[in-house]
């Protein structure tokens, strides 16, 4: 499948300031295989959930640092030399430039922090 077509990723802010954010509700009303849905904005950053079950593919961020945290499931980070497996409140930083592919055996309950300008689909 083409990357634009297997992923349903919502770029708007959910979420103003001073408003409460209920992530296992969010997660309860999905339905889709790999959801992305950006919450709130920080500074310069984004907060974005991500309920995801299944293999993304191999991008990476030219300029943006990125940050996974994985609150339910288990999230595998594939990198050019390495695997890294996530257990739920276990998180990593990914710096920009490297070449990555989240994939989840099973759904799975994601925060990324990342740059407000970040592409979530990555840079090619």
């Amino acid at each position: 499948m083409a990357k634009d077509h297997q992923y349903v990723i919502h770029n708007d802010l959910k979420y103003g300031f001073l408003n409460r954010i209920d992530a296992l509700k969010l997660r309860d009303e999905v339905t889709d295989h790999w959801f992305n849905q950006t919450l709130c904005q920080v500074n310069d950053c984004v907060v974005r959930i991500g309920v995801i079950q299944g293999d993304f593919h191999w991008h990476h961020h030219e300029n943006e640092d990125e940050f996974f945290f994985v609150a339910d499931g288990r999230l595998f980070i594939d990198l050019e030399d390495q695997t890294i497996e996530l257990g739920p409140n276990q998180g990593i930083a990914i710096p920009r430039k490297v070449k990555h592919r989240p994939r989840a055996p099973e759904r799975t309950t994601i925060l990324m922090f990342e740059g407000a300008g970040v592409e979530p689909t990555g840079d090619d």
